[in-house]
């Protein structure tokens, strides 16, 4: 399959995403990411990574450690003229372990530009082993 260099949705984006890293193809992962935009990734270890030579390095990184299998599961999403923004779950699989390794909440945001839609900012966190709702408060939390 030839390598897009236009994706007409944010879905198609996204799917050639981890198309991309089921593959372990970093030149494809990358096409993905918007080149005449920032770009910020946040791996769940929680390092910011915000241009394009260290993003690219980091998925190498993760893509010669282990052999990754991502299941993911949209959440929610929004999508206006130029912007989408989705939120998914992603439980993660290493090597032929049919055993999860980790769950992650994932916030992909993806903006429309000259060559259609592309990933600006990828933000994965940890869920925790008790990633249930807390219990309703009756104290104010802001945040």
């Amino acid at each position: 399959m030839t390598k897009p260099s236009h994706f007409p949705t944010p879905e198609d984006a996204e799917n050639a995403f981890y198309e991309a890293v089921a593959k372990g193809d970093v030149d494809a992962l990358m096409l993905t990411w918007a080149e005449d935009e920032e770009v910020v990734c946040i791996h769940p270890t929680g390092v910011r990574l915000a241009d394009h030579a260290l993003i690219r390095e980091s998925w190498r990184n993760i893509f010669a450690s282990s052999r990754l299998h991502v299941r993911a599961e949209l959440v929610a999403h929004w999508q206006g003229m130029l912007l989408a923004i989705h939120h998914l779950t992603e439980t993660l699989f290493l090597g032929d372990s049919p055993e999860p390794q980790g769950t992650l909440h994932v916030t992909q945001v993806f903006s429309r530009g000259a060559h259609g839609w592309r990933l600006v900012n990828r933000h994965a966190s940890p869920i925790g082993d008790g990633h249930e709702e807390p219990a309703e408060s009756t104290a104010h939390t802001l945040h």
